[in-house]
């Protein structure tokens, strides 16, 4: 479980992120949408402690992480993954040893018991055949699946991800958004995705499928003839239960 409570952030004097409230319960898919700098990689970054919030509080799992020292946070961290918008490859490391490297890091296994592991998880995004190849070598959607696949490499409770199908062509994109689902589906895996593009999501059918709560960075000014039930107003905009509403006809344009 991942909750947020009156969680303020700003950089100088730019204010990003003003009282933001929800709570992202153990297996639900979260979907957050917004236009780029409206801070949605910021709440993300909040929770594995790459920031800190100026105010509030935020839990994970009911602990309290505003306020952890770097070495506090390892536990959350192998707990809570987080793929990067750019994968954030090793250029130094084949495939193989970008997803072996976290076990390593933390300790928990032996090289050789790393590298077998870190075959599987790329098995299990179809990039097995490419384990031996460094980063510069792949495309931006086979970047990705690496990138993932070391998510996936510690067993992680959750997995944040941070714009995943940005600059992707359509076949990478929908590639990616299956593999999100097969995580949530599968796994059981609790998810909060990031993205800037809310028409791109929206045609989306997979990320419709995957996701139960769908959340916007802004506030919607046309409520005429929505259903009152399937709309909850928050500090943080917007929030519609999926399976109540089919949103790819109607879903405004923010």
């Amino acid at each position: 479980m991942i909750e947020f409570r009156d969680v303020h952030k700003s950089f100088g004097s730019q204010k990003v992120l003003q009282g933001i409230d929800f709570r992202v319960e153990r297996g639900e898919s979260f979907y957050i949408v917004g236009t780029s700098g409206a801070g949605k990689s910021v709440i993300i970054q909040q929770i594995v402690g790459i920031l800190q919030p100026d105010q509030g509080d935020i839990l994970v799992d009911g602990q309290s992480v505003a306020t952890l020292s770097e070495k506090e946070f390892y536990p959350i961290r192998r707990k809570c993954a987080l793929v990067f918008q750019n994968g954030t490859l090793l250029d130094s490391m084949t495939a193989a040893e970008n997803v072996a490297f976290p076990l390593l890091y933390h300790g928990q296994v032996t090289r050789r018991d790393a590298q077998d592991h870190a075959r599987l998880m790329l098995g299990q995004v179809e990039m097995l055949e490419y384990a031996d190849t460094y980063p510069g070598e792949l495309g931006d959607g086979m970047r990705k699946r690496v990138a993932i696949a070391r998510a996936m490499a510690t067993d992680p409770e959750m997995i944040l991800f941070d714009e995943p199908t940005t600059s992707l062509d359509p076949v990478n994109a929908r590639r990616i958004d299956r593999l999100m689902k097969q995580l949530s589906v599968e796994r059981g895996i609790t998810s909060i995705v990031v993205s800037h593009d809310i028409e791109v999501s929206s045609r989306s059918p997979t990320v419709w499928q995957c996701c139960t709560t769908v959340a916007s960075m802004r506030w919607v000014r046309q409520l005429s003839g929505w259903h009152p039930r399937i709309l909850l107003s928050l500090n943080f905009s917007m929030v519609v239960p999926m399976g109540l509403w089919s949103p790819l006809s109607c879903l405004p344009k923010i």
